[in-house]
């Protein structure tokens, strides 16, 4: 009985171990199946793996902490394009990041972030004004005869930097666009009304009445300033011909300024000077008149009628072809540099080494690269919509032809449409923004167009900032000539309406774009080489400001017209009165170069202040127009034209009856009005 007890004991063990076997086996066939199907799922995910370990390989190198930990990027992205962003929304980012007092950080913001046109003037503008009162002092002689060209321009600059900044309320201007009517509002506001008040006190101190000296200054001097300043503003609106709205905007803003500073001489300065009465000459000077009140009138040139005795002639008289040569060597060597320039939009690199801007751009540099300061949007179309397998196919080996390139760091995906056809990707490149690889590696993108419609029927598109400042560049390159084409001509019609001669406009037009060239190798030397670069705050050199050339141009036109006109006007009406062409030459140099030299010094130094800004996008405006001002007066205007004219002799003045006929009269200087007070 026990054994049989035992037995069915072993038979019912041998029975729930046969159960347990079934649902084993039942088990491992369940799990066949599912390793089936997993296989199945997993061959067919195989090109998925495939597609994403190639999108790995391309972004191997993106990284938004640095390797050793210490660094890190943040990228912000807003709803619209940057250029659209509200520059208070930049403000309040910084300004809530700032508020964290996060424990042992350093927060950096880039450029874009950091536009700010508050405090427009530093201790380099200020000294160049201070320079330009001790110039003026030393011309005129008196402390009221000094500071009243100053207090010109400072009003005439508050009320265009006021309205400025009140249109930047309702229009986006960049930082720069306030500056350059800061800069040019001074320099021509001093100057403006310097040569009224010159003219005045050299009249009075030639004996004409106070209240007819003001009239006879504003109706001459007046006259030409007006002509002059007319001259400016038009070069500068016809920047808005180029078609870059921020350059077309800078252009009309800096005419603004212009326009008040030549309302602000004709207005304010006679005035004032009615207001000062006779202590706009010094004590010494008003004792001279009292004690010889039959001083002679000046002539029709300016000058006293008892000016007869001999008078020895100036070197570029005595030395014409020496002259020339030495202008011309020394222009042509300056402008060497000039057929190396490179225009790009500066880089971070470019900023003052305190600034946050330069401090975000060096830590991205060392920790990441210097591609990372700048990427290239890459933007692909296609006709219709993938499935997700395809989707990944595509992005895979769009980024791996885009990786392909010359000079690429990383290439990420960046996002897909909704209606997926558009793919957007993130092109890191090895080098800056502003370098000259980079610029090509866009151009490379760009050169896949023809492999990605043919290969993907996709259409391909560059954007991004660091892309548009390239195209930007290019598109300002390609208009140069014609725009300086275009102010040649105006040049060469309006000197041909004032000094009725065929040679005077072309040598005139001619001096300038000497000019210019030279102007431009002095910048590239500079600002690209950086030669010097220590004196101007230029630490890592970089490309040259796309439209600085452009604003070159427009600004010096009128300023090397101005100095054309004040030197040559004096030359042409001593020869129209009967003196010989060298004598002529004489005459009028001597009876104008003071105030031309003054002037020239005075835009030199309030320009040159500019140089040492603040706003790295400002120092190479104002060293390029203090440059061109410095070689333009003092070695176009002062040497290089009256030693070619000079040379040609009375052929210089020579104009053909016709159009002599033709031409109408313009008297820039008030002439008939000078001949009818003195007759």
């Amino acid at each position: 009985l026990a054994n049989r007890t035992k037995i069915a004991g072993g038979f019912a063990q041998i029975k729930a171990a046969r159960a347990q076997l079934v649902a084993g086996q039942a088990k491992l066939d369940a799990g066949n199946v599912k390793l089936v199907k997993a296989q199945v799922k997993l061959d067919a995910n195989a090109p998925k793996l495939k597609y994403a370990k190639q999108l790995l390989a391309t972004s191997a190198n993106f990284a938004t902490v640095s390797k050793d930990g210490s660094v890190a990027l943040a990228n912000i992205r807003f709803t619209k394009p940057i250029s659209d962003v509200d520059k208070a929304a930049f403000k309040q980012i910084m300004s809530l990041i700032d508020s964290k007092h996060l424990s042992g950080v350093q927060v950096e913001y880039s450029k874009e972030f950091v536009n700010d046109i508050s405090g427009l003037l530093g201790a380099g503008e200020a000294t160049g004004l201070v320079i330009a009162a001790i110039v003026l002092f030393l011309l005129l002689g008196s402390l009221i005869a000094a500071g009243l060209p100053v207090v010109s321009a400072l009003l005439g600059v508050g009320i265009s930097a006021t309205a400025t900044l009140a249109i930047g309320s309702l229009v986006e201007m960049n930082s720069t666009t306030p500056m350059l009517g800061l800069m040019l509002g001074l320099a021509v506001g001093i100057d403006y009304s310097l040569f009224i008040l010159n003219r005045h006190i050299r009249q009075l101190k030639s004996g004409v009445e106070l209240y007819e000296s003001i009239g006879l200054a504003t109706g001459t001097s007046g006259n030409a300033v007006v002509f002059a300043g007319l001259t400016v503003i038009i070069a500068l609106a016809a920047l808005n011909l180029t078609g870059i709205a921020f350059l077309g905007l800078m252009g009309t803003m800096g005419a603004l300024g212009i326009l008040v500073a030549v309302l602000i001489a004709i207005t304010f300065t006679p005035a004032m000077l009615r207001l000062v009465g006779m202590r706009v000459l010094s004590r010494k000077t008003r004792r001279a008149i009292t004690a010889a009140p039959t001083a002679k009138l000046p002539d029709a040139s300016g000058a006293e009628h008892n000016s007869t005795k001999p008078t020895k002639h100036i070197w570029v008289n005595r030395h014409p072809v020496l002259s020339v040569l030495a202008a011309i060597i020394v222009l042509g060597v300056v402008a060497i540099p000039s057929s190396a320039m490179r225009l790009g939009l500066p880089d971070g690199s470019s900023e003052p080494t305190d600034s946050t801007q330069y401090r975000a751009f060096k830590l991205t540099t060392d920790a990441f690269g210097a591609g990372f300061n700048g990427g290239i949007v890459t933007v692909a179309n296609i006709p219709a919509a993938l499935d997700d397998t395809g989707k990944l196919k595509l992005q895979a080996e769009m980024a791996t032809d885009l990786f392909a390139l010359k000079n690429v760091a990383a290439v990420l995906p960046a996002g897909v449409s909704d209606n997926g056809k558009t793919y957007v990707f993130q092109i890191v490149p090895t080098n800056g923004p502003a370098s000259v690889e980079t610029e090509n590696l866009v151009y490379a993108v760009r050169g896949l167009s023809g492999s990605f419609a043919s290969k993907y029927s996709s259409t391909l598109g560059v954007t991004g900032m660091t892309a548009v400042n390239i195209d930007v560049s290019k598109k300002l390159a390609d208009a140069l000539p014609l725009y300086l084409g275009t102010i040649l001509i105006l040049s060469m019609f309006l000197l041909l309406l004032v000094f009725r001669s065929i040679a005077v406009p072309i040598l005139a037009s001619a001096g300038f774009l000497l000019t210019i060239y030279a102007v431009m190798g002095a910048i590239t030397a500079v600002f690209q080489w950086g030669w010097a670069g220590w004196l101007f705050g230029v630490h890592d050199p970089g490309p040259i400001l796309s439209f600085l050339p452009t604003i070159m141009i427009g600004i010096l036109f009128g300023l090397a017209m101005d100095y054309q006109l004040f030197l040559t006007s004096g030359i042409r009406e001593a020869f129209v009165h009967g003196k010989s062409p060298k004598d002529a030459i004489n005459y009028g140099i001597l009876l104008s170069r003071s105030v031309v030299v003054a002037a020239a010094i005075i835009m030199i130094s309030v320009f040159g202040g500019f140089a040492f800004s603040h706003m790295a996008m400002i120092r190479p405006m104002g060293f390029g127009l203090a440059a061109g001002v410095l070689l333009d007066a003092f070695l176009v205007r002062l040497v290089l034209v009256p030693a070619v004219i000079s040379l040609l002799g009375r052929g210089a003045w020579y104009l053909p009856k016709w159009l002599d006929r033709l031409l109408p009269n313009v008297d820039v200087e008030g002439e008939a009005l000078e001949r009818e007070h003195l007759h």
